[in-house]
């Protein structure tokens, strides 16, 4: 059985600790995250620190659950608990939604853009939202963060409407701030189509003639 070469990134503690900021592991083919892991503990820099640590594991910049498996060349990163507070600001409400309250949230010192979307009803009376809220809210708190690291993002933010939300009036918005212009649309580019993609959040369209549908979507990866 062959090897596979993983390149690891290390961040704040662990990084410290280590006394770098990456190490290359060699693993046997066919390894996933957690063997990585156990490969990683076994370093005196890191054994005890990964024994009392809560840390998420990402692979190729996406989180990863430890039967994730490594190839050649992977990237896997040991991201330990986020500095912040609660993190990104989210929310899942039955509450109308306020573009320029959002966009306020999302400002900061170091913020030269900041790019805001909303996504409205458009076309029907009506949209009605389902959501798994408490798992919605989480998806989209780990969704931020991931875009916030990706593209050197100050600050993100997105709330969601649930219930009935009139022709007009804005289902859902996402707001990030940045140094840079570029920055800031990429990252709310991928915040939005990432929530649409992976929060669990359904919606039934609804014509003024009472008649309905649910809306298809994609199975959440």
């Amino acid at each position: 059985m062959g090897a596979v070469t993983v390149h690891v990134r290390l961040f704040a503690v662990l990084r410290e600790q280590a006394g770098r900021d990456s190490v290359e592991i060699e693993l046997a083919e066919g390894a996933t995250v957690a063997d990585a892991v156990e490969e990683l503990s076994s370093l005196p820099a890191l054994t005890e620190l990964l024994e009392r640590l809560p840390v998420r594991m990402a692979v190729n910049r996406a989180y990863a659950s430890p039967e994730t498996p490594l190839g050649p060349g992977d990237e896997l990163a040991l991201i330990p608990p986020i500095s912040g507070g609660a993190g990104p600001q989210v929310r899942v409400t039955g509450e109308p939604l306020s573009l320029e309250a959002l966009a306020t949230a999302v400002g900061r010192p170091g913020a030269g853009a900041v790019v805001a979307f909303q996504g409205v009803t458009r076309e029907v009376s009506r949209l009605d939202y389902e959501a798994y809220t408490a798992m919605a809210e989480e998806r989209m708190a780990e969704i931020l963060s991931d875009c916030i690291e990706r593209y050197d993002l100050e600050a993100a933010a997105a709330e969601h409407r649930t219930g009935a939300v009139p022709l007009g009036e804005a289902s859902v918005i996402v707001a990030v701030s940045a140094a840079h212009r570029e920055e800031a649309f990429a990252g709310a580019r991928e915040a939005i189509d990432r929530i649409k993609d992976e929060a669990p959040i359904w919606k039934r369209e609804v014509e003024s003639d009472g008649a309905s549908r649910w809306v298809g979507g994609k199975v959440p990866r």
